[in-house]
């Protein structure tokens, strides 16, 4: 076996000192162009091959960003990663990247596992069933930086990426009285989160500042799957008053429980109207195609890369900020239209 080329063979051979060589293959910039090529063009004869792995524990960085979602088989989580993703890589950043599959467990050793990797940022959407928070104290107490999107939890020195969920309940619930409905239900997952428990806030907000007294009505499902869309008939079959608008937290369940509504005998919008949330390609799929809130997720996994990059690059101390607001917008089709 040959042996393998080192910077202190190619110092030898170059006739200049180990540190200018190491200098070179990193780029620096006291080191002159000229030299630097000839460094390049000596590794590359050679065969030398860089140890990033070793020159970024000297330096005592990883170049790699954990990354902890609730799920990766989803359309929004997935468009938030690849934005992060985007910003990451070009930046030369790889991510690590877990679910937490809604667990507390899952999550805490998730949290665990990317710590001792040494990543040098962790960026959270949390579980639907976490409620105790101590296990990102390993980051907070080592001043390494964590930021919190989508789903989030108020803690010092962590700022938090969201929109106005509270306001696109609202939102969706307006326009369904606007449409003429009088008795709307609000279907969402885990209460507990902020995420779900602010666009119930705006659901009630909306009812209640209409002059007729609108009941709420709450279907708590499990997750968003196909399953719980029966769960949402069950309630509509055996409702004294005639359910005639949907306000749904998921357009994937928006999208399930349209196609139960139909096939048992309902017609959507005629009878019932339906918006979702946050514009997925799902949307545009079933027919009728579902009105929804569109929620940003490729610029919100941007703006998390961003602010996670700039504050290791110095640039920013994201330790100061505190919550950054997008914006979202109601897009209105044929699913909740009279």
């Amino acid at each position: 076996m040959s042996k393998k080329t080192t910077i202190y063979d190619l110092a030898k051979r170059l006739g200049i000192s180990p540190a200018t060589v190491s200098r070179s293959l990193n780029d620096h910039p006291s080191i002159s162009g000229k030299t630097k090529k000839k460094v390049l063009e000596a590794a590359k004869e050679t065969g030398y091959r860089i140890n990033k792995f070793a020159s970024n524990l000297s330096l005592q960085k990883s170049n790699t960003i954990g990354v902890i979602v609730p799920r990766l088989n989803s359309d929004f989580m997935s468009t938030v990663l690849s934005g992060i993703e985007t910003i990451a890589n070009n930046a030369g950043y790889n991510l690590v990247i877990s679910q937490s599959l809604e667990q507390e467990e899952k999550e805490k050793f998730n949290t665990k596992t990317l710590f001792e990797s040494g990543v040098d940022a962790l960026l959270v959407s949390l579980a639907n069933e976490t409620m105790n928070y101590d296990h990102f104290s390993i980051f907070t107490d080592r001043k390494i930086p964590l930021l919190f999107f989508d789903r989030v939890i108020d803690l010092p020195n962590c700022p938090t990426i969201i929109i106005d969920n509270e306001a696109a309940g609202y939102q969706a619930t307006e326009h369904l009285i606007q449409q003429g409905c009088k008795h709307i239900i609000h279907v969402s997952s885990g209460l507990n989160r902020s995420v779900y428990k602010l666009r119930y806030a705006g659901y009630r907000k909306a009812l209640k500042e209409n002059e007729n007294n609108f009941r709420e009505r709450v279907i708590q499902v499990d997750n968003f799957s196909p399953p719980e869309a029966k769960k949402v008939i069950d309630f509509i079959k055996t409702s004294v008053h005639p359910i005639d608008g949907i306000f749904v937290s998921s357009d994937s369940l928006a999208v399930y429980i349209i196609k139960e509504l139909r096939s048992n005998g309902y017609q959507v919008p005629n009878d019932i109207k339906v918006v979702g949330f946050n514009n997925d390609p799902v949307a545009q799929v079933i027919t009728p195609e579902l009105s929804t809130i569109e929620y940003p997720g490729y610029k919100m996994g941007k703006l998390a890369g961003q602010s996670i990059l700039s504050h290791l690059s110095g640039s920013i101390n994201i330790e100061t900020a505190d919550q950054i607001i997008l914006k979202h917008r109601l897009i209105i089709r044929e699913s909740s239209q009279k």
